[in-house]
């Protein structure tokens, strides 16, 4: 199978009502890692010195060597960075989830004693914090687990969210694979979390932020004051918050770093927003945990049909019949790149409607012809299929007076003398005098744009048994 992992439909154009506690607009929820003594540093085993996230643009990493000045920086997120943070939220009455890396926990007793006094969730930013990319399955899933178990025993409390953040292709399928964590945020593709199958298991997602990141400090083309930080945030709210009406809220996260936003030249952005948020009605400001309870509370997983994942007899056998009598349609559709995003009516039928499209004239010709005469004699003798008897019925075709059977009757007749397949509307969107006034026009036209026009219809037909099945 030909199978593309990648989901670009999320919500779609309906995105779910959260249904956030007192009917809030909008979650608001602060994240601040905690890195400071987990970065990459030959005291830590590591070949060399950190290059990432520092006042240092442009850093690389000094193999074999300590870097002083990335240490110092480094070490100020913690001695200073931290503090200037802690006194800002629990004076303003704010709870952060904490992204804390194992090693620097570790490293941190009287912050991480801060941390829990001030009741916030202490969430897992891996063991190290160093980039997985090149890393094997086994040495990385090795890593977690010994992650896993230091910030046990570090905090008194296994971790319940996940987020690693210089991740490989393979990380949020090892986390998941763990069952360890409540929510998983290592992705940045939604304005609301979600619910993903991910090898078997039911795995709540909680995505994180890269754009309200104070990250962006220490990047090219970042922010460069704190104004900059300040009015970026506050345009994301009034977005995301003027979108929060009518069962529309959504949730906005916020991404801070000891070491950067803990410097006094930009923490008074920070501030200024935290005042900012205040002066709205309807604004939610949880840990991440409590998404995740809520989450899980309000909109737990669904079961339902993955096409995408099926085998091919049992994607046939359910799709077959979508398009009349044409099971070769679903066993040519099979074999495209099928993905979560046909995972729904919409994009199964476009799969669908893309063989039908690309078949030959005499293809779609025995397509047209797979069709029966509309309240003809199969459909007399009770010889329809199951859909096209519970869609002839509901534009009261099975229920004709002998009138209109025997203009039905004389139309059929008529109609494939002239056109060579039979007339095809998608009966479901009209009532019983519509149809007989499209039949009427229609059987006037030429046969190259009835053949159109029937083609259409058949698509039509196909979305709505799709919508029916999906």
């Amino acid at each position: 199978m030909i199978r593309y992992p990648r989901d670009f439909t999320g919500y779609g154009a309906s995105p779910v009502d959260p249904k956030w506690p007192n009917s809030a607009r909008i979650a608001v929820q602060f994240v601040l890692n905690y890195e400071e003594g987990g970065e990459n540093n030959i005291l830590h085993g590591d070949g060399g010195s950190e290059a990432f996230l520092s006042e240092i643009i442009g850093a690389t990493s000094w193999p074999a060597q300590r870097h002083w000045n990335m240490e110092s920086i480094y070490d100020y997120g913690a001695r200073a960075g931290f503090w200037r943070l802690h006194r800002l939220f629990t004076g303003a009455g704010v709870p952060v989830t904490v992204y804390g890396v194992a090693s620097a926990l570790a490293r941190a007793p009287e912050q991480v004693e801060a941390m829990q006094t001030a009741e916030w969730e202490i969430a897992s930013h891996g063991l190290k914090w160093i980039d997985y990319r090149d890393h094997s399955e086994g040495a990385e899933f090795a890593d977690m687990a010994e992650a896993i178990r230091l910030h046990t025993e570090v905090t008194g409390e296994a971790p319940r969210g996940w987020y690693c953040g210089r991740t490989s292709v393979n990380t949020v399928r090892l986390a998941a694979q763990t069952s360890a964590f409540d929510y998983i945020s290592d992705t940045y593709d939604d304005d609301l979390p979600y619910w993903s199958d991910i090898a078997g298991t039911d795995q709540l997602i909680i995505p994180y932020t890269l754009d309200c990141n104070d990250m962006r400090f220490a990047t090219p083309q970042g922010f460069n004051s704190g104004d900059q930080f300040y009015t970026y945030l506050c345009d994301t709210f009034d977005a995301l918050y003027a979108e929060g009406v009518n069962g529309a809220a959504k949730m906005m996260s916020v991404g801070l770093h000891c070491r950067l936003i803990g410097r006094p030249g930009r923490i008074q952005a920070l501030a200024r927003f935290l005042e900012y948020i205040k002066g709205f009605e309807g604004v939610w400001t949880p840990r991440r945990i409590e998404i995740a309870d809520h989450w899980r509370a309000y909109h737990p997983p669904v079961v339902r049909l993955r096409p995408s994942r099926m085998e091919r007899a049992e994607f046939v056998k359910r799709f077959g019949g979508v398009f009349e009598h044409s099971a070769w349609l679903a066993e040519q559709a099979f074999d495209l790149e099928l993905g979560p995003a046909h995972d729904s009516a919409a994009g199964l039928h476009n799969a669908l409607a893309r063989m039908f499209r690309s078949a030959s004239q005499a293809g779609r010709l025995g397509v047209l012809n797979a069709h029966p005469d509309l309240a003809g004699k199969l459909a007399a003798a009770h010889r329809l299929t199951a859909e096209s008897t519970a869609e002839q019925a509901s534009a009261d075709l099975d229920a004709l007076t002998d009138a209109e059977r025997t203009r039905f009757t004389s139309l059929n007749t008529a109609y494939v003398a002239k056109h060579g397949f039979p007339f095809i509307i998608a009966v479901k969107d009209h009532s019983k005098d519509s149809i007989m006034r499209a039949f009427e026009a229609r059987i006037a036209n030429e046969t190259d744009t009835e053949f159109t026009t029937a083609c259409k219809q058949v698509e039509r037909i196909a979305r709505i048994r799709l919508d029916q099945l999906l």
